[in-house]
């Protein structure tokens, strides 16, 4: 098959693409049976395992995992010697965050100034379409094996495909791991996603009063506790807003593509005249600085809050973590920072809520050769190396059970998809494009792995 002739193939494709898509946008696999019915989880697993098996793959079938979701996996055999490309997905999707916040149907796959809006269009199911596209084009003649790992609950990070891997990793075993579960730095500029940034999540406490008190009879002696808490949140951002927690390493600075802050600002949806934060570049301060966010706080509403002292308060604070940082220590750090900083001698408890390593991922390799070639010819332009602030840990997981394998993070998540957020959608020519990439990447890994060996 020649290359002219595969990106004919995949163009043909396109509008069945868009109706697998619509079919897989339709089901409403949210992994969380409190806001959506887990018949819809079991929808979406059905239609998965009729379409990867259309395709040619063997043994296409679902396991219940340790949270209850459902990992669809499933293998083809390629030529004799040939390698194995493991591509990963997941089904599961964010909830909508109320239907009056979309232009559209949230369910219902809608094509508006060029793009394709619905929950899932991008994350992860526009991946999953990417694949079909690849694997139809190709047809019965693979020049690898390939293997698939659907994930079933990704999006609630309740792990169930991370304790599914080790337990399963004859099963899953590969040359090369595709996770697809990424995306271009923008619309048209090949891009390979090399870090990721881990976490360390942390819940603090804080008590000051056995129970309310009248501001006005004992304000100004009484400690209160709220006011304990918003100086500790306070002294973890200095006033340019670099974090500051104390003993951690905030002034790394990105060696790939730098990202333009009038383009950050697009895609942060920054309101005008509000400044970005810190003293470095975007990139440094997305992808290799730590980053600390104040995710909620307990605390009275103004509507129906009264005039007392707050006897305690609390908050959920996310630091994310750079490469080249051991998540657990930074962990450490944030927990004794916020005690050092403590007013008043407030009472403080902790609760470590979760961690995750930071990712680096493949840099060298017949995979990672293959990946360029195949992303220069469908893009024509020279391939952009970037990180991505968020975490996942299932690629710390692969890279542990299989640690010779070459993982690579693709996909067709570039920013305007809004993933996670109100009209989420994707770009047509990304799931063109990159299906293109995975399939020519396909051939020439095969090629490259035989010369190399």
């Amino acid at each position: 098959m020649h290359t002219d002739s595969l990106r004919e193939d995949i163009k043909g494709l396109m509008p069945r693409a868009k109706d697998d898509l619509a079919e897989m946008v339709s089901f409403r696999s949210v992994h969380d049976p409190a806001q959506s019915p887990p018949e819809e989880c079991d929808r979406m697993v059905d239609w998965l395992i009729e379409a990867f098996t259309e395709t040619g793959l063997r043994d296409v079938q679902a396991h219940v995992t340790d949270d209850g979701s459902k990992a669809v996996t499933g293998f083809a055999e390629g030529p004799p010697d040939a390698p194995t490309v493991l591509l990963y997905f997941h089904h599961d999707v964010q909830p909508p965050l109320g239907d009056d916040a979309w232009d559209s149907p949230v369910w219902t796959l809608t094509e508006r100034d060029g793009r394709w809006y619905g929950r899932g269009a991008a994350d992860c199911k526009g991946n999953i379409a990417m694949h079909l596209t690849a694997l139809r084009a190709l047809g019965k003649d693979l020049p690898v094996n390939i293997k698939i790992i659907g994930e079933g609950s990704e999006e609630q990070g309740t792990g169930g495909l991370e304790a599914f891997v080790p337990k399963h990793a004859d099963l899953l075993a590969a040359d090369t791991i595709l996770v697809c579960d990424a995306g271009n730095f923008a619309v048209g500029v090949p891009s390979l996603t090399t870090s990721l940034r881990g976490l360390a999540n942390v819940v603090v406490t804080v008590r000051s009063l056995s129970s309310p008190m009248h501001s006005g009879m004992f304000g100004g002696a009484a400690p209160d506790a709220l006011a304990a808490l918003i100086a500790m949140l306070a002294s973890l951002r200095d006033p340019a807003g670099n974090t500051t927690v104390r003993g951690l390493d905030a002034t790394g600075v990105w060696p790939g593509v730098d990202y333009p802050p009038e383009q950050f600002r697009i895609d942060g949806n920054v309101l005008d005249g509000v400044d970005l934060l810190g003293d470095g570049r975007v990139s440094d301060m997305v992808w290799a600085r730590p980053a600390v966010t104040v995710l909620g706080i307990d605390c009275p509403p103004v509507v129906g809050s009264s005039a007392a002292i707050q006897p305690e308060a609390r908050a959920r604070i996310n630091l994310r973590v750079p490469p080249g940082m051991d998540a657990v220590r930074a962990q450490d750090a944030l927990i004794e920072h916020l005690a050092a900083v403590a007013p008043w001698h407030v009472h403080v408890e902790f609760e470590r809520e979760a961690d995750g390593q930071p990712f680096t991922g493949t840099n060298n390799g017949p995979g990672y050769e293959a990946m360029l070639e195949a992303m220069r010819a469908a893009y024509g332009r020279d391939v952009v190396m970037q990180g991505q602030g968020g975490s996942i840990p299932l690629c710390n997981v692969f890279q542990e059970t299989f640690p010779a394998a070459e993982i690579m993070l693709i996909g067709v998540e570039e920013p305007l998809c809004l993933i996670h957020a109100p009209n989420e959608s994707v770009d047509p020519t990304e799931i063109e494009n990159m299906a293109y990439v995975e399939a020519a990447f396909l051939r020439s890994y095969a090629e490259r792995f035989a010369a190399a060996r």
